[in-house]
């Protein structure tokens, strides 16, 4: 704000950018020309000290006593504020796009990569070992297009897997490990924790331990030349003054996460996209662009939120907003016996698939396997053969996403028809609403595709023995 003493005399070119000033200067000699008010135009500036913000302006004729236009007059109003919730919400509604497209598209995909990861095991069993690299790296290169795929849908659908009470400082004394381990010699590693009291979260350690780990081989590639990076956690009271102040934050007890670095840091201008899916500012090949909306999706799948600040040339931090434990949260569920037997005794699996290669592909891995196996190609055909039969189907593998008759509504039916049906529901899609819908109908388990052989007998075996 300035008073009289220090605008009177001077122009625009005395208080912003000489672009602006002239913009300025074109806008008073159109309004003195046309003698028509300009109302409401929108303006973006940047101020010396670097500041961005918007101003919106009018500009209106000035007249002497006889009328003559001999100048303009004008009032700007800041409304900054305004367009930076605009960009959030525009912002938003661009994510939440994305996700609904690779939602959709997932799911031909992972149809397109299921039968490759289930046949590898099956092709390698009838060549001569010297082909056996060969059959590796094409199943390798399926598993890298579903880690792929997999990490869009965490992004659109936020997180799935197991949760269990965790103690937060174990996760960031693993990390530092690692990073030690791994990291150039010149980046300092520093491990930062409050000592006592911390408090748990209710979170999957697998995809918060991906979270972290992104974040610091982030700022490992801000450090080209080595610097500092600092692992930190703490617990985090957010009033609601505060939360305010932070996108998607809501009042409440928090552990955080810190990553911080002494890296390159990030231009303002990029800032606000580092979390869209597949921007990124590596070179072609050395980067999908979908760590930090992974690692978005995971957060918000935990309801927590996250922030990030930096500075061009001293370094960015990240802090990661996880919500504490109430304690009322159940322990996951105990990890079967590793090395147990993942052959079946005999048992009858109904497999229910509209697509084909998928569909002769999962006939031949359980087949193999010790099962039999009846095949129906949709829902309808796959009632039918229940209301036959269902005295000796001792499982129903179904795909979710089927036309006419889908595998929620068979999952319905058949549970109508026999309460005690065991069900595994498979699905390459990631709509929370569908899933949500599923895991009401009490499946025994959802095998999300694509899945290898070896994913398919654990689940289906956990299954039969529930």
């Amino acid at each position: 704000m300035k008073d009289a003493a220090e605008v009177v005399g001077k122009t625009d070119f005395d208080f912003f950018t000489s672009e602006h000033a002239e913009r300025a200067f074109k806008d008073e000699q159109e309004v003195m020309r046309t003698e028509q008010a300009l109302v409401g135009k929108e303006e973006r500036e940047t101020l010396p000290d670097g500041r961005i913000t918007w101003a919106m302006t009018t500009k209106m004729p000035l007249r002497d006593p006889q009328g003559l236009v001999i100048g303009t007059c004008g009032i700007s109003r800041d409304i900054t504020e305004r367009k930076r919730f605009e960009e959030q919400m525009l912002h938003t509604q661009r994510l939440e796009s994305i996700g609904t497209l690779a939602s959709g598209v997932a799911h031909d995909l992972n149809n397109i990569l299921s039968p490759i990861l289930l046949a590898g095991p099956l092709i390698r069993q009838q060549l001569a070992p010297e082909f056996h690299g060969l059959v590796f790296a094409i199943e390798k290169s399926a598993q890298r297009g579903a880690d792929i795929i997999n990490q869009v849908l965490t992004f659109a659908r936020g997180a799935e897997g197991e949760r269990a009470l965790l103690h937060p400082k174990y996760l960031t004394e693993e990390i530092t490990e690692i990073t030690r381990q791994t990291f150039p010699k010149p980046i300092r590693i520093i491990h930062k924790d409050q000592k006592k009291d911390l408090w748990r979260i209710n979170a999957d350690a697998t995809q918060i331990h991906q979270v972290l780990l992104n974040l610091c081989v982030n700022a490992r590639d801000a450090m080209p030349n080595g610097g500092t990076l600092t692992v930190g956690v703490e617990n985090s009271e957010l009033d609601e003054h505060y939360s305010a102040m932070i996108p998607n934050a809501k009042p409440g007890r928090y552990v955080l996460y810190s990553i911080q670095d002494t890296g390159t840091g990030i231009p303002p201008e990029i800032c606000g996209k580092i979390f869209d899916p597949f921007f990124t500012t590596k070179e072609t090949g050395k980067g999908t662009g979908l760590g930090l909306s992974t690692v978005r999706g995971i957060v918000k799948g935990h309801d927590g939120f996250i922030s990030v600040y930096s500075e061009p040339g001293r370094g960015t931090t990240f802090k990661v907003y996880l919500p504490a434990s109430t304690g009322n949260e159940q322990p996951a569920e105990q990890p079967a016996i590793e090395g147990l037997s993942l052959r079946g005794n005999g048992e009858t699996i109904l497999i229910v698939e509209d697509e084909p290669e998928i569909r002769r592909v999962t006939e031949a891995v359980l087949t193999s396997s010790g099962y039999r196996v009846i095949t129906a190609g949709d829902g309808t055909a796959a009632l039918s053969i229940y209301a036959r039969r269902g005295a000796e189907i001792d499982l129903v593998l179904t795909d979710v996403m089927m036309p006419y008759f889908d595998g929620t509504a068979l999952t319905r039916t058949l549970r109508q028809m026999n309460p005690e049906v065991k069900i595994v529901a498979s699905t390459g899609n990631g709509q929370e609403a569908r899933v949500v819908e599923l895991r009401s109908l009490h499946p025994q388990a959802i095998l999300m595709k694509p899945y290898t052989k070896d994913q398919l007998l654990r689940t289906l075996h956990r299954a039969i023995k529930k």
